[in-house]
């Protein structure tokens, strides 16, 4: 264990270190540990909402990490906006069962199947009798076609293909819940962690997977004990990452391939769920496979194909819709549109709209104020092929940004020389992708005292 408080990450992790933490780490015997579902209910902006969270903690009490700090090590992990606890369930059980952290891994509002124990979602986004998969807020309630119109998109194709999107339809349920869900995700982070890894026993280590990372750097200055962010292929506060984006392109950057720059700036409105299919694994698996075996993975077109739709079959249990590009890339207008929505629904007066619009605005970037507690120190890691997290966009943009908030946040970049986007995906020699080594540099980054506070 490193306990020298002068602990600083490296800034390359070579693709053999990942190999042999991988086969060390995975061979270890696991801490025995449980898992089970915390499903609770909260209010926010007017409306019930029910959230579940997935919960992984060792077995003996005493089998918990305790960090540099002195406190118990608790994680809070969120997955990309399309998925639900699944989806960070390998990462959770590396964390728990060879680490021994506690684990809590949230899903988005709408996300959780409630009408199954399973969690799994039936069927596909888009079946073959014309019916689409919609989000569950609440038990007992769901979305009906007379309450959208669906929508055939075509603007954005070359990064996406065809999109299919669901409008809600003004005045309905699923009008007001595209609204306000926002607000809810707040609350249900806040309360998630409250209730499973309280302040006077834990400090907790956010990491928000791709679209997860605008909203655990939320949560990050909302929740007290929040000390630090693990950002592997964690997007950045929703103004950063749409700077980043506007800079590296719509169709993102491998290697040393040159680079395409196109228009990026996005403007969905409150009101549009976007539904996914094959082709969500078919924009990532491309790049990949550029970025592993490079050009000539094209001559081997019908394979690629094959193991797109055998990632799509497999990934159809989860949710597989998503609306959290407005916080994600901070499009103003739209959360603002929504907040006022919502204000209108609960006959709000001006002022209170007004605090209420401000209230969503603040969730695509940093609060600021003498009262407003600090941004966390931040661990920046990328995978070797991750097309929309390159390292240039980083040393160059990201991180020169977080040092102009005031405070500026301690941060580092950490480059591993293999993996990909969901960075738990096998690869040869890598059963668990590099989730392993990137859990190795988590665990010597909290117990050797990176995290704490000059």
């Amino acid at each position: 264990m490193n306990t020298d408080k002068g602990w600083q990450p490296p800034g390359e992790i070579e693709r053999q270190k990942c190999v042999t933490e991988s086969t060390e780490i995975m061979g270890r015997p696991d801490i025995d540990y449980t898992e089970h579902e915390d499903l609770f209910r909260i209010e926010a902006v007017g409306l019930e909402w029910d959230i579940g969270a997935q919960i992984y903690e060792p077995s003996d009490p005493s089998k918990v990490a305790v960090g540099a700090d002195g406190k118990k090590v608790g994680v809070y992990l969120l997955s990309g906006g399309d998925g639900d606890f699944k989806t960070m369930a390998p990462v959770a059980k590396i964390l728990c069962g060879k680490f021994g952290f506690k684990v809590t891994t949230m899903t988005y509002p709408g996300r959780l199947y409630l009408d199954d124990p399973s969690r799994h979602w039936p069927g596909d986004t888009i079946n073959p009798d014309g019916t689409i998969r919609t989000p569950q807020w609440l038990t007992g309630e769901h979305i009906t076609p007379d309450q959208y119109e669906v929508v055939t998109d075509t603007s954005i194709r070359e990064r996406y293909g065809t999109r299919t999107v669901l409008h809600a339809k003004e005045g309905s349920t699923f009008w007001h819940r595209m609204a306000g869900w926002p607000a809810a995700f707040e609350r249900g982070g806040i309360e998630a962690m409250t209730r499973n890894m309280p302040e006077d026993e834990y400090s907790i280590y956010v990491h928000g997977h791709s679209t997860g990372g605008p909203f655990v750097f939320m949560l990050s200055q909302r929740v007290p004990n929040v000390a630090g962010v693990m950002a592997i292929e964690n997007s950045a506060f929703g103004y950063i990452n749409k700077a980043k984006l506007a800079k590296i392109g719509s169709l993102g950057a491998i290697g040393d391939f040159e680079k395409v720059v196109t228009e990026t700036q996005r403007t969905d409105p409150f009101y549009e769920l976007y539904i996914r299919t094959w082709r969500d694994k078919a924009r990532y698996v491309g790049p990949e496979k550029l970025g592993q075996d490079g050009p000539v993975a094209l001559m081997r077109l019908p394979l690629v194909i094959e193991e797109v739709m055998e990632r799509w079959e497999a990934a159809k249990m989860q949710p597989q819709f998503k609306c959290e590009y407005t916080v994600s890339t901070n499009i103003e207008a739209s959360l603002e549109e929504g907040a006022r929505v919502s204000a209108k629904r609960m006959g709000l007066d001006d002022v209170d709209t007004e605090v209420l619009v401000e209230q969503f605005l603040g969730y695509g970037r940093e609060l600021k104020g003498e009262d407003v507690k600090p941004v966390p120190p931040v661990l920046f890691c990328v995978a070797k092929d991750s097309r929309d997290h390159g390292v240039e966009s980083y040393r160059t943009l990201v991180m020169p940004m977080y040092a102009e908030m005031e405070p500026a946040p301690k941060t580092a970049l950490v480059h591993f020389q293999a993996g990909v986007h969901s960075y738990w995906t096998s690869e040869k020699e890598l059963p668990a992708g590099i989730a392993p080594s990137v859990a190795q540099v988590w665990y010597d980054a909290v117990m050797g005292g990176y995290f704490l506070a000059d």
